[in-house]
């Protein structure tokens, strides 16, 4: 859903003269000063766009879409004024029009602009000069339809001159709390008194959502289309300045101001507000030309998941999940865990929510012993007490037993207690022995205090008007196992990161700091060949094999490095020794194992085409595993660390974490420990244990110093981790350095491809 433009008797030149952009006086150039205009200038921008969110009055320009949100405002139950604004209507909606902007009674705190784009930007303008809280320009046709919209969009951003502006292309504002519509379209939602704000990038999926059954109290929907001047960050701001605001949902295409967007979420895990994100699409860079392992298995979605676990932000992946996650966080917030009990009259509904809790990330811990006695007591001998719990029927209708029964199961002391419940229909069947048990439940809940949720496997098993009333005692009702499974995962990872954000304080925002700026005529770092950027990590703290590299021509290379492997000792590895190799063993860069002179001879001669100089290494002791090591300077995040399962099928087996920098030992080992090889770090069946501590400190020590050398990507490939205490040996290693303000690399020129992958962390 897109802004359209209006009816064709509206036409851009219809509503006044293009006024001039309102500028304020110019500012101070004193640096004392700078500090508190720009606070005064943020509190003002805060002011003014809590008038456009929940406005006094309203005005409406434009023809029929403005006459649509007249209808929706009243249909809301909106009680402020409402001024229509068109040149030659005489009403709209019965309500009488004024010809201009400055025909109105006083600044309105808050307009729909419902005109063609061309005629949106002096509207704007005039709106700025008036004084308006802020305005939705609905209109399309701005920097989402190329180079002259792009144009359109900052003069509009220029017209707004610091007033709040929604959009463009864009659906509108919907604020179900206090009851106003800046919304030119049909709409389902129904008053809260506290609820979930969702801000999102697409009207089609807004209107959506405010149609939806599921019993999701919606406090706000916000559509920021284009966020030309007012983007995602100071949304979530403002909706955090709402105590009713219970928790906030974000459907992103993309985040264009990472360290804004840091600084909101950031903010969100100090005020408790859970944030979840319905991020889709991939952006372009994940597309372009990559240059090594690195920038392979790190693409732009996976730091858009490595910098929403850095913030506490949980992501989910379906509409559907979405919203039940937004359900379950405004009724009992984020969660201390995914431990959780279930009960059911069905083995087959048992089975379902152990295998959802198995997929996605859940727990079915065995229930304590007290508590499975008191079952027993209440269900008899014939019914295995277990969780999952299937308690038969042979309490069905019993309401006391009922009760009995559920209190005992909500004292296991779990984070969340589930009962699998599916309403027959009301319209063909009797539904009361169903009721029966939801009241037991809910009442056994309000006994108990314990978190609750009633769970359907189908969406029409809990209706709406029934869903209300399980919100009203303080009960989720949940749709679909596997959604309400994932739910539960993603509050649990709120609850995790808000634990970490109270324990380790405020981390920095994420965001790619700008490069220093290279001196005027000053040519790029020169390239790092394999050599070289060794020995740089190892000034770091990176431990690399002892190696030597050949001086000599190529024609005497092969008898100097048999003269090097002689003095490092037998065996040795030889490498062909070029910025230009990335992948050595490829194309026969690469001899190991080499016992004697004349192996060493016969390995450089057959290498000599591809380089004129050699290195030369001690053989490193067999691995308990290999590591991959990467960063990379992300235009938009910063930098990003990549840890894995490393070698020669780095890309084929994907198993990669990613972390935002800067990042701490704990982090790095909550990464390693999330990858599928880490069980052979901790010696799988038998096998030898790796040594964790050196590799934690090689991958610490890597991260460093691409943080303090200007670096733009690192690769070290593989970090073989030897067994405990024999340390962790860095055997290959590319680095490129920023240049002139971008990003270079002078370390790899291969066909690595480009498919994102891995898991961030």
């Amino acid at each position: 859903m897109t802004g359209r433009s209006d009816e064709t008797d509206e036409t851009p030149t219809g509503y006044g003269p293009r006024a001039e952009p309102h500028r304020g006086a110019e500012p101070s150039r004193t640096a004392e000063a700078e500090p508190s205009r720009t606070a005064e200038a943020g509190s003002d921008r805060s002011r003014r766009l809590r008038r456009l969110l929940a406005p006094r009055h309203i005005a409406v320009v434009g023809g029929a879409s403005a006459a649509e949100a007249v209808r929706q405002c009243r249909a809301i139950g909106y009680t402020g004024r409402i001024w229509p604004v068109h040149p030659r209507r005489e009403h709209i909606e019965g309500l009488p029009c004024h010809r201009t902007v400055a025909e109105l009674p006083e600044a309105p705190d808050a307009a729909l602009v419902a005109v063609p784009n061309t005629a949106a930007v002096p509207v704007l303008a005039q709106l700025a000069a008036r004084g308006a809280g802020g305005a939705v320009c609905y209109a399309a046709g701005f920097a989402e339809d190329g180079a002259d919209g792009a144009r359109l969009q900052e003069e509009l951003r220029e017209a707004a001159a610091g007033m709040p502006v929604i959009g463009p292309n864009c659906i509108g504002v919907l604020n179900y709390l206090d009851g106003s519509a800046l919304w030119p379209d049909q709409q389902g939602g129904a008053r809260v008194a506290s609820g979930v704000a969702v801000v999102t990038q697409s009207g089609n999926i807004a209107q959506n959502l405010t149609m939806q059954r599921r019993s999701v109290p919606l406090a706000y929907v916000v559509t920021a289309g284009n966020g030309a001047v007012t983007g995602v960050p100071e949304l979530i701001e403002s909706m955090l300045d709402d105590p009713r605001v219970s928790a906030i949902g974000l459907h992103l295409e993309g985040i264009d101001d990472v360290p804004g967007f840091s600084r909101a979420a950031l903010r969100a895990l100090d005020a408790g507000v859970p944030v979840v994100a319905l991020k889709t699409g991939t952006s372009e860079l994940g597309a372009r030309a990559n240059l090594s392992h690195t920038s392979s298995l790190a693409g732009s979605d996976v730091l858009c998941d490595a910098l929403f676990r850095r913030l506490g932000v949980a992501r989910v992946h379906e509409v559907g999940t979405f919203l039940e996650t937004l359900k379950l966080l405004h009724v009992h917030g984020a969660l201390t865990g995914t431990r959780v009990t279930s009960a059911s009259c069905s083995g087959g509904e048992a089975a379902l929510i152990a295998d959802a809790a198995q997929q996605h990330g859940a727990h079915l811990p065995e229930l304590p012993a007290d508590v499975a006695a008191r079952l027993r007591q209440v269900l008899g001998d014939h019914v295995h007490v277990a969780n999952p719990l299937d308690y038969h029927t042979y309490i069905w209708g019993d309401a006391e037993a009922q009760h009995a029964c559920f209190t005992a199961l909500q004292g296991s002391g779990f984070d969340l207690n589930l009962l699998l419940l599916d309403l027959p229909r009301g319209d063909r069947c009797a539904p009361g022995l169903w009721t029966t048990t939801m009241d037991a439940y809910t009442a056994a809940a309000q006994t108990t205090g314990a978190p609750a949720c009633v769970v359907s496997s189908l969406p029409e098993g809990l209706p709406e008007d029934v869903g209300g009333r399980l919100l009203a005692r303080g009960v989720a009702p949940m749709h679909g196992m596997a959604d309400c499974v994932r739910a539960i995962v993603a509050a649990g990872e709120i609850g995790r990161a808000h634990r970490r954000h109270l324990r380790e304080g405020t981390r920095q925002p994420a965001g790619a700091a700008a490069p220093d700026p290279a001196a005027p005529g000053a040519e790029p770092p020169a390239p790092l060949d394999e050599y070289a950027a060794k020995q740089a990590l190892s000034a770091h703290g990176v431990r690399v094999p002892r190696g030597r590299v050949t001086r000599q021509p190529a024609t005497r290379a092969p008898d100097e490095a048999a003269d090097l492997a002689a003095e490092l000792g037998f065996p040795v590895v030889v490498k062909a020794l070029s910025p230009a190799l990335a992948h050595k063993s490829e194309v026969g860069g690469v001899r190991v194992g080499l016992t004697d002179r004349e192996a060493v001879r016969e390995a450089v001669r057959a290498m000599t085409p591809l380089a004129e100089r050699f290195l030369v290494e001690e053989m490193v002791p067999e691995p308990v595993a290999e590591l991959i090591v990467g960063v990379r300077r992300d235009p938009q995040f910063g930098h990003a660390l990549t840890v894995g399962a490393g070698g020669v099928l780095v890309e084929l087996v994907r198993d990669t974490a990613t972390l935002l920098l800067p990042a701490g030992r704990e982090q790095i080992e909550e990464a390693l420990a999330s990858l599928r090889i880490w069980p052979v770090l901790r010696g799988f069946r038998g096998g030898p244990e790796g040594d964790l501590a050196a590799a934690v400190d090689a991958v610490h020590a890597v991260a460093r110093y691409a943080r303090h050398a200007a670096v733009a990507e690192i690769d070290v490939n593989p970090l073989l981790v030897l067994p405990s205490g024999q340390g962790a040996v860095a055997v290959d290693a590319l680095i490129g350095h920023e240049a002139h303000g971008s990003r270079t690399s002078d370390t790899k020129k291969s066909d690595v491809k480009r498919e994102e992958g891995g898991r961030s962390t």
